[in-house]
């Protein structure tokens, strides 16, 4: 850990930039107290309670007052750092926000580096790794699902699994060295079958864990749903009118999209991060191909996948149309899109697209100018990728690192399951099972390296 973690005192704005009502300077670190005062006119800090507000003024070095301000104290070790706090809340101005942050400078504070607050946070236990991710992830809830499963982990219950685990593996893996340490003897204290059974509870313990990832990362990042089709059936007009914004060009010209374009909204209290694809057909366009092929991978990437089609399509040109997709679609949702109702009969493709189709597939005949019909459409998309309720109680993993790490935790301990069957000596299975709680002790930072801190805390916001 960087020695001025500990002693240095940093300063940032901790609100979004730009301009408001109000803004919060927060400052933190030994010196937190001595420096603010320095630039305080009101009641003395030092004589302050912890958790307490104050009105005052902020001066410069010329004594000259900056600003009225909010003076809100936090003593340590009982504030969101571990250290001493003060939160300066002045009014929304950049022009005064910078001016506090420049005198508190002046006066012996270090500019805050991104994420540092939270990361001192972590340095003094004031919370895990797992919780210190959390917060970013609480900051960047775009719906009520990830703001939920991020509150969650920010308390601490997925800390908590972690521990549970641990804490049956340090039992488990004393077994096992116990027995070592009897081997002259003969000594069992558990019977290897019953060893066995532990160790499979565990893996499936881990593995359950690691299984909610699927939901968990739709919930975080949004639920990919592919605009699938050929050229000109209407994709990026439909794109526009779920996203209700002008997103994508939309021309008569085939191949107009050559790339993914993706957006996100919240349909249903559900994150959807449609992507409008480059239309499949066969073309010797170099750019156009790399673009299709990009359709290929999306499809495959996709938890829902629209297929759109004109309803002016011949009929006997669907079921070719359709085989890029079937080919990758395995078991993936997909709904089939007859398009451009409005001006064509719709009946003749859409018994054709039930006949090549997966069976009981969705196929609705819709315009995509038409608001009626985009709304039919959504509240359809929000019944077939329905994610299962999250309650106050849900632990679900939605960061690809404590994805990465329960994985490699779950083949560890496979391995030790597979040495204990075979009658493999103890010190591999101890050293199978000592891998394994290594990966659950990087998920929340009891193992971790500065590079690893430097990759997630580099990502805050700076002021948090």
């Amino acid at each position: 850990m960087n020695e001025q973690l500990h002693t240095d005192t940093i300063v940032a704005v901790a609100t979004p930039p730009g301009t408001g009502g109000i803004a919060v300077v927060r400052v933190s670190g030994p010196q937190a107290i001595n420096i603010t005062s320095q630039r305080w006119q009101g009641a003395p800090i030092e004589g302050m309670t912890s958790h307490t507000a104050h009105l005052g003024h902020i001066v410069d070095a010329q004594s000259h007052a900056l600003d009225e301000v909010v003076l809100t104290l936090y003593r340590a070790p009982h504030s969101y750092t571990g250290e001493d706090v003060v939160e300066l809340s002045c009014h929304g101005s950049r022009w005064i926000q910078q001016q506090l942050v420049t005198t508190l400078i002046d006066a012996g504070c270090r500019m805050a580096e991104p994420g540092e607050f939270t990361r001192r946070a972590f340095a003094s236990g004031r919370m895990d790794l797992s919780q210190a991710e959390a917060v970013a992830d609480l900051i960047a809830a775009t719906s009520a699902a990830s703001h939920r499963v991020a509150m969650n982990q920010m308390r601490g219950q997925f800390s908590e699994r972690l521990g549970a685990l641990r804490d049956q593996l340090l039992h488990f893996v004393a077994l096992i060295e116990l027995e070592l340490d009897f081997s002259e003897e003969d000594v069992t204290f558990a019977p290897r079958n019953e060893v066995v059974e532990l160790a499979q509870n565990l893996r499936d313990a881990i593995n359950q864990l690691a299984d909610t990832f699927h939901q968990g990362n739709a919930i975080k990042n949004g639920l990919p749903v592919a605009i699938v089709g050929p050229t000109n059936a209407g994709k990026s007009t439909l794109l526009n009118a779920l996203l209700h914004d002008d997103r994508a060009l939309v021309s008569d010209v085939h191949g107009t999209t050559r790339d993914l374009i993706e957006d996100t909204i919240t349909l249903g209290g559900t994150l959807i991060r449609f992507i409008d694809t480059a239309g499949l057909r066969d073309t010797t366009d170099v750019v156009e191909a790399m673009g299709i092929e990009r359709t290929l991978r999306a499809i495959g990437q996709a938890q829902l996948v629209l297929w759109v089609v004109d309803a002016a399509t011949p009929c006997d040109q669907l079921a070719a149309m359709a085989q890029p997709l079937l080919s990758r679609l395995e078991n993936r949702q997909l709904i089939a899109i007859v398009n451009k109702s409005d001006a064509a009969p719709t009946a003749p493709v859409e018994q054709q697209l039930a006949a090549t189709l997966p069976t009981e597939t969705p196929i609705i005949a819709m315009s995509a100018h038409n608001p009626q019909h985009i709304k039919q459409l959504e509240d359809y998309i929000v019944r077939t990728i329905a994610l299962p309720t999250v309650d106050d109680e849900a632990v679900l993993v939605t960061n690809v690192r404590h994805y990465e790490a329960l994985r490699h935790a779950g083949e560890a301990i496979s391995r030790a399951i597979d040495a204990l069957r075979q009658g493999l000596s103890g010190d591999l299975v101890s050293q199978d099972i000592r891998e394994c709680m290594h990966h659950l002790g990087t998920i929340t930072g009891q193992i971790t390296t500065p590079a690893i801190l430097e990759e997630i805390f580099t990502h805050f916001c700076i002021g948090k």
